[in-house]
């Protein structure tokens, strides 16, 4: 009985495997049948020149006494492993071969882009030649006016027409002049305790100050602040671009900006450009302190300022120190020509420190 499960499973497991794949030399098992037709003995062994399933007689047998007989279990294990092995080796051809063509896809797709690049980059050194020329050309010409005599000049009585300047090129022109292009010039500004109002607490290092509970008993000094909580940098700027960064926080009240020399330091002092101050504001409200204030359209208000100072314009302009977007700007002309010092107002609640 055992041998007739045993063939039964081989049967079974042979139809299973061929419904997967065909082996080379297909084994004729025997549906429903556990024992030779001829001897009506167990098919115990397995012929491998005739591919078949044989029973003991049939092996001493003048038809099989010459083949290779191996059990027929034996012929099973075999059996299914070629048949494993077959599969294994199918499927891998065709990974293979799916990897093969995504190689040969991608690679069409990047040999495209490549060229795409290219083409983009010659077209680009080509507008850029062209402006050039067309620059250099008018260059020249005006060269060649310059040289010819006034009267010569207008005699013709018309005057060029401005020249149409390409869009990129304005725009590189426009931020090669910006007012973030200030953060070229960055300094080191600590502030001047002589010029702080009583009420405000200097760190040792002169780079922060905070809000104190009572006021102290200083020296009196003309260039001390003595109504508004007020203090300036000890170093002022007369001539070049300059900028510096205030981390404000997040509580009090506070007002950041830059101050001229001549500000007045007693009694009430409005803070507006007429008295000689422009910054911006935080007291409830973002604003920027013109004449009258402007309200400064964010949502949040940042966490450190930075202040761009060009003396040479006379413009000062203010950013969010931590994602570079501009708050206000104080149109050129707008501080006049003499020594401009940084000036901080610390209202209650608040700390105000000079950023590296």
């Amino acid at each position: 009985m055992a041998h007739h499960e045993a063939v039964r499973r081989v049967e079974g497991a042979g139809a299973r495997l061929l419904g997967e794949a065909q082996p080379s030399l297909p084994v004729p098992l025997y549906r429903g049948e556990s024992v030779c037709d001829e001897h009506q003995e167990p098919l115990k062994l397995f012929c491998e020149e005739d591919q078949t399933p044989i029973c003991v007689v049939c092996d001493r047998s003048r038809t099989h006494r010459a083949h290779t007989v191996v059990p027929i279990e034996e012929a099973a294990q075999e059996y299914k492993t070629q048949n494993k092995r077959q599969k294994v080796v199918s499927e891998f051809q065709q990974l293979r071969q799916f990897l093969e063509e995504e190689e040969r896809l991608l690679l069409a797709q990047l040999e495209k882009l490549e060229k795409e690049i290219v083409k983009i980059q010659n077209d680009n050194v080509t507008k850029m030649s062209e402006e050039i020329s067309r620059l250099s050309d008018l260059i020249s010409e005006l060269e060649e006016k310059c040289q010819k005599p006034a009267s010569e000049f207008l005699q013709k009585g018309k005057f060029l027409q401005p020249v149409e300047i390409s869009p990129e090129l304005e725009k590189r022109l426009r931020l090669s002049s910006a007012p973030n292009a200030l953060t070229l010039f960055p300094v080191n500004v600590t502030l001047d305790p002589d010029t702080a109002h009583p009420r405000l607490i200097l760190s040792e290092d002169r780079k922060s100050v905070r809000w104190g509970d009572t006021c102290q008993l200083l020296t009196t000094n003309p260039e001390r602040f003595d109504s508004w909580a007020c203090v300036l940098g000890s170093e002022g700027f007369i001539s070049g671009r300059h900028c510096w960064k205030v981390e404000v926080g997040d509580r009090g009240f506070w007002a950041v900006g830059v101050a001229r020399e001549s500000v007045r330091r007693e009694g009430e002092v409005s803070f507006n450009p007429e008295v000689g101050i422009w910054a911006v504001q935080w007291l409830g409200l973002f604003q920027a302190l013109t004449s009258p204030a402007t309200a400064l359209p964010f949502s949040q208000v940042p966490r450190r300022i930075q202040i761009c100072l060009d003396c040479e314009w006379g413009q000062v302009t203010f950013f969010d120190a931590d994602n570079k977007v501009p708050i206000f700007t104080f149109p050129p002309a707008s501080v006049p020509g003499e020594r401009i010092y940084p000036w901080l107002w610390v209202g209650a609640g608040s700390q105000l420190r000079l950023c590296p």
